[in-house]
């Protein structure tokens, strides 16, 4: 049997679509901060509306506030030096998770990324999603995009902010703690694991409580390691009317794809809006050979078109007696599912499910592609092959790993 996720009643969820929305909201929230600021994310990219989130993290810690800000080592790349001197003039506290290192990403272990987008401002208000710190029409590989990239993240209050600030709190102090020791500075070294060892501690209670309304979870390699995967199949698994699913990265395991699956067999109506344009070439071709069997059985598969469609959020039932919608980081493939740390926020709300439902149908109606069985059937020899190719590879990547799928 699944577990559930544990709910608390006490939040306020408010729905944020792309950039232009939630960086208004963040840089806001930011400008009135009184004591701290806890800052994740992928990628920090500064091009235009970017730069304003790092101009608030800025004031924010020239006004005294303690800042606090982690980047990935893939995903931030090299950092302009103009913007480290900036930091560090205005006392931004920053850290790289997992550099890179002269070997890169031939070393599997690596391959563990900090994928989460969490903030928290003076542990009262929490920022969730999919959204990097990137400018909506900006692409670092492709450049100015025709339309902007869609997206979602929420701003939130109650409970699960304290579940948030203190995971984040514990990977802050593993990461100093590690830095620590390898400058042999082992008191330093053994007060930060304490301190790591305490959030964690505060985390396990702070997710005690009654299972209603809303609940954060998260996604790493030791304590939570299939917990997104679970509360999809979960889901999926009560879901009686509906299931849509919106993903930039799409390529569930065996034991999702038969949820959507069994979903399909008692009657219920699932629709995929998945990533319509190429952008990287594992992602978009080695999602391809699992289309087959999903569109057999009656999935309906839209694909997003105007530009790229960067978002991980799903609903299910969001009209009926008990509606589910989720909004994170977490894609549906192997790398977020079994190596990256990620957070997801679920809400059991019918009138946010509602909005983000009519947000997604509105983007298949109007901007999605559908993709019909004999169109998928009848894809040029050249395309299915670097399908299989890409699926091969991320067969043989789980391999290495020795993870199962």
């Amino acid at each position: 049997m699944v577990r559930s996720p544990a709910f608390t009643a006490d939040h306020r969820v408010r729905l944020l679509q792309g950039a232009q929305e939630l960086f208004p909201a963040l840089v806001k929230a930011m400008d009135a901060a009184l004591s701290d600021i806890q800052f994740e994310t992928y990628i920090f990219d500064f091009t235009r509306s970017g730069a304003s989130v790092a101009q608030a993290l800025e004031r924010a810690a020239r006004r005294g506030v303690r800042t606090q800000l982690v980047v990935d080592g893939v995903g931030a790349g090299a950092f302009p030096l103009e913007w480290t001197e900036r930091f560090s003039a205005a006392g931004v506290q920053f850290r790289v998770y997992s550099p890179l290192g002269p070997l890169g990403l031939l070393l599997p272990h690596r391959w563990r990324r900090l994928h989460r987008k969490l903030c928290v401002v003076d542990g009262c208000m929490l920022f969730c999603g999919g959204i990097n710190v990137l400018d909506d029409l900006h692409d670092p590989n492709f450049g100015t995009l025709a339309a902007p990239r869609f997206d979602f993240a929420v701003q939130a209050t109650g409970s699960l902010v304290a579940v948030a600030s203190d995971t984040m709190d514990q990977l802050w102090w593993r990461m100093q703690a590690v830095r620590d020791m390898r400058e042999r500075r082992l008191p330093e070294a053994l007060q930060a694991l304490r301190a790591a060892s305490a959030a964690q501690h505060a985390a396990q209670v702070a997710e005690d409580g009654p299972r209603v309304r809303a609940a954060l979870l998260l996604r790493d390699n030791v304590r939570n390691r299939s917990r997104i995967e679970r509360a999809y199949r979960r889901a999926i698994g009560a879901a009686r009317h509906e299931v849509i699913i919106a993903y930039a990265y799409f390529l569930p395991g065996g034991k999702l794809r038969r949820a959507l699956l069994m979903a399909t067999r008692r009657g219920v109506r699932v629709r995929l809006l998945l990533q319509g344009r190429y952008e990287y070439f594992m992602q978009y071709h080695a999602a391809r050979p699992v289309y087959g069997a999903l569109l057999a059985a009656g999935v309906e598969i839209h694909e997003y078109a105007p530009s790229f469609l960067h978002a991980k959020v799903a609903v299910v039932d969001a009209l009926g007696e008990r509606p589910w919608a989720t909004v994170g980081s977490s894609n549906l493939d192997p790398l977020s599912l079994l190596l990256a740390r990620e957070a997801n926020v679920v809400v059991e709300d019918a009138a946010f499910a509602a909005d983000l439902r009519q947000r997604l149908v509105q983007a298949m109606e109007q901007s999605g592609r559908r993709m019909e069985p004999a169109r998928y059937a009848g894809r040029p020899l050249r395309q299915r092959v670097l399908d299989q190719v890409a699926h091969a590879l991320m067969r043989l990547a789980l391999w290495i790993t020795g993870r199962r799928y």
